[in-house]
């Protein structure tokens, strides 16, 4: 039974998520619709059109520029396309870059007990709340969770993770400020074998003296883990601010560069009209995205479906 197997059955809020992604849409779409405004065929001056529009919305270079050059592929074969039928070549391009990753299900076979959860990202980026509505979400699908409050460097970090554990209403272990964080995932993930809980999320730092001192200090989390129970972190999740736009790509590489990254969080989609990050990331990474936020309320963190998430941004 694959970990994410409980989740099956239970469809998302399609209204929340498209409501998520109505800045991206209406920037996105509007641009377009003016782009090809007096157009009868897809032409060079709407493809540089597109091409502009596309690295507006953060959708990256590189990214663009596949897509750019599968449209124009397209119009070469067919010899003529018309711009009503643009909306349906790009939809399906964009479908297809997602449709090529890993899903949860390929990733994810077997369940361990506990399953154990690292959360890593910079600080800012909604790590803390987006541990507090993952653990509530497990909880919903009657799992025990355990969030183990590792983040010890960041003032009122611990503090603010006990509060969503108390919201949620699930077990939390912590230790004083700037104590061991290591040390506190050793003893989360021990309380949580020794109890029989199903599920542990670690808080780690997003940020210390520099960055070496950052991925060394996850790398060592692990390590002392490890001592409990030999096959963890089952998941190592990157919590990123869709908002930040191509700085997401940056901190995104820093730590895929550091520690084995296995699914990444997007949080913050509806603040941002530059959603197309979610394509950039999901192309120039070979790491599934896990969840995407849309929103503040608790089911606004969404298992992201790439179909959904595509109808969603073409209004669907």
């Amino acid at each position: 039974m694959g970990f994410f197997d409980f989740f099956k059955g239970k469809k998302e809020n399609t209204e929340d998520l498209s409501k998520g992604l109505e800045k991206t849409k209406e920037s996105f779409f509007g641009k377009l619709s003016k782009a090809i405004v007096g157009k009868a065929t897809v032409d060079d001056e709407v493809l540089d059109n597109l091409e502009e529009i596309l690295v507006s919305a953060d959708v990256g270079i590189d990214t663009t520029m596949k897509i750019i050059e599968k449209i124009q592929a397209r119009v070469a074969r067919d010899k003529y396309v018309n711009t009503s039928e643009l909306n349906t070549i790009l939809k399906e391009e964009i479908y297809s870059i997602f449709a090529s990753k890993p899903t949860i299900e390929e990733s994810l076979t077997t369940t361990p007990s506990p399953y154990v959860i690292m959360v890593v990202g910079v600080n800012g980026v909604g790590k803390t709340t987006t541990i507090g509505k993952l653990a509530n979400k497990f909880k919903s699908a009657g799992k025990q969770v355990v969030l183990g409050a590792a983040d010890t460097f960041r003032a009122a970090a611990v503090e603010q993770l006990n509060i969503w554990a108390t919201r949620v209403g699930v077990d939390i272990i912590k230790h004083q400020q700037n104590s061991d964080p290591s040390a506190v995932a050793f003893d989360t993930v021990q309380s949580a074998t020794a109890n029989k809980k199903d599920i542990v999320i670690i808080d780690t730092a997003g940020r210390l003296h520099n960055k070496i001192g950052l991925m060394n200090e996850l790398t060592k989390i692990k390590r002392v883990m490890q001592k409990v129970k030999a096959d963890v972190p089952h998941e190592v999740l990157l919590v990123l601010d869709a908002s930040t736009g191509q700085n997401a790509i940056e901190q995104a590489k820093h730590f895929t560069a550091a520690t084995e990254v296995t699914g990444i969080v997007l949080t913050k989609l509806d603040g941002t009209a530059k959603g197309g990050v979610v394509l950039a990331i999901a192309n120039q990474f070979n790491i599934p995205v896990r969840y995407i936020g849309v929103g503040e309320k608790m089911e606004d963190l969404q298992v992201f479906n790439a179909k959904t998430f595509v109808d969603g941004l073409f209004g669907e």
